[in-house]
C-alpha cells in the first residue's frame, strides 16, 4: 500500500511517499480502508522534533483517519466490518491507504456525514466541548477565544454562545481569518499578528474585564492578559502554545490577582476529549457544528500540507485522501 513515511526529524521534506506492507489487526484492533486523513497542527511539531515521537523514525506518520472497517481482530465486534469510523492511532500510522488502530478509539460516523467532514471536525470539536464544560459558563461571561478562525478555536467560537457566553471576543491572524472569526460568531475580533494585541484588547474591554480566557497561544501574551481578567472569578484554560511555549504564568501571578489557570492536557484530559467524540460527530451530522475543510489533497502531498500549515495559510482543515 502507499503510505507517508517520516524518514527522520526535520522539515516537511522528511515526509516521503513509499510502498509499505498493509497492516493486519492484532487483538483488540481493527483495520480501515482509509477515506480521509486530517493533517493536524501538533503533527507538524512531532515531525520537526519539537515534540517527541512515540517511536523512532522511519515510521508511517499520522494520528487520525476515517474510513470503512475491513478487518477486525480478536475480541472486536465483527459487526463493525463495513461501517465507517473515525479513529486514533497509537501515535503513528494514519497517513496510509490502510490503517490499523485500537477498536476502542473508533467512533462510528453518522449516515449523511462525509468522512472528510468527520475528520475535519473531530479533533476541533472534541477538544472544544470539554473546554466549554470546564469553563462552566453561566450566561453572563465575557470570554476571549484565541486563534478563533481555525482549529479548536473555530469550534469554540461556534459553540460559545450556545454554552453560556454573553460576549465573545476573539483573536485571529490576518484580515481573512478575522473575517472568518466574525462569521463563526465572535462579537469583536483582534488581529493577534500585531505585537501589541493585548493592548488593543484592553481598549476594547474599556471598563469591563474577561471572565474566561481560552488560551491556545501561550507564551508571554498569557501573562499580559491577566490584568484584563475579572478578579476572584477570572479563569484561564490553557490548552495550546501556538507561540512555541506554554503560558508563561507563575503561581504568584495568579495568586496576587485572585485568578485561576486550568491546564487542559495529560491523560485525564485526553479521556474527556475521547468521550466527547460521538457528540461532536452527531453535532456535525445535524448541523449544530460546521466542519471547516480548507482543501483536500492527494496522500502523496503530505509534505505540501505540512508546509501550508506551518505558513498558517489554511482557513480550515487540510485533508489527505489516498
Amino acid at each position: 500500500m502507499q503510505a507517508i513515511v517520516m524518514t527522520g526529524v526535520g522539515g516537511p521534506e522528511v515526509l516521503v511517499a513509499q510502498d509499505v506492507p498493509a497492516p493486519h489487526p492484532g487483538p483488540g484492533e481493527l483495520v480501515i480502508r482509509t477515506e480521509a486523513i486530517p493533517v493536524l497542527f501538533p503533527e507538524t511539531k512531532l515531525r520537526s522534533g519539537e515534540f517527541p515521537m512515540p517511536v523512532e523514525p522511519p515510521v508511517v506518520f499520522g494520528f487520525q483517519a476515517a474510513g470503512v472497517v475491513i478487518e477486525a481482530g480478536a475480541g472486536v465486534d465483527a459487526a463493525l466490518i463495513g461501517r465507517r469510523v473515525a479513529l486514533d492511532t497509537v501515535g503513528f500510522g494514519s497517513y496510509a491507504e490502510f490503517v490499523s488502530a485500537p477498536a476502542s478509539s473508533a467512533t462510528p460516523i453518522p449516515d449523511g456525514l462525509a468522512s472528510a467532514d468527520a475528520v475535519a471536525v473531530l479533533m476541533n470539536g472534541s477538544v472544544a466541548l470539554p473546554l466549554l464544560e470546564t469553563a462552566a459558563l453561566t450566561g453572563t461571561e465575557t470570554v476571549l477565544i484565541e486563534a478563533a478562525a481555525t482549529g479548536v478555536g473555530s469550534a469554540l467560537t461556534q459553540l460559545a454562545k450556545e454554552r453560556g457566553a454573553a460576549r465573545v471576543i476573539a483573536t485571529a491572524g490576518g484580515p481573512e481569518k478575522c473575517a472568518r472569526a466574525r462569521e463563526l460568531g465572535a462579537d469583536e475580533v483582534i488581529d493577534h499578528n500585531a505585537a501589541d494585541w493585548p493592548t488593543r484588547l484592553a481598549e476594547i474591554l474599556d471598563s469591563t474585564t474577561l471572565d474566561v480566557v481560552f488560551d491556545s497561544i501561550g507564551g508571554a501574551s498569557a501573562l499580559a492578559l491577566l490584568d484584563t481578567m475579572t478578579p476572584l472569578r477570572g479563569r484561564m484554560l490553557s490548552y495550546g502554545w501556538l507561540s512555541g511555549a506554554p503560558a508563561q504564568v507563575s503561581a504568584m501571578d495568579l495568586i496576587t490577582r485572585s485568578l485561576t489557570l486550568t491546564g487542559c492536557a495529560g491523560p485525564n484530559w485526553l479521556a474527556e476529549v475521547a468521550r466527547a467524540r460521538p457528540a461532536v460527530l452527531n453535532r456535525a451530522a445535524t448541523g449544530t457544528l460546521t466542519p471547516r475543510v480548507d482543501s483536500v489533497l492527494p496522500l502523496d502531498q503530505a509534505a505540501k500540507a505540512h508546509q501550508l500549515i506551518e505558513e498558517r495559510s489554511p482557513i480550515g482543515k487540510i485533508i489527505l485522501q489516498p
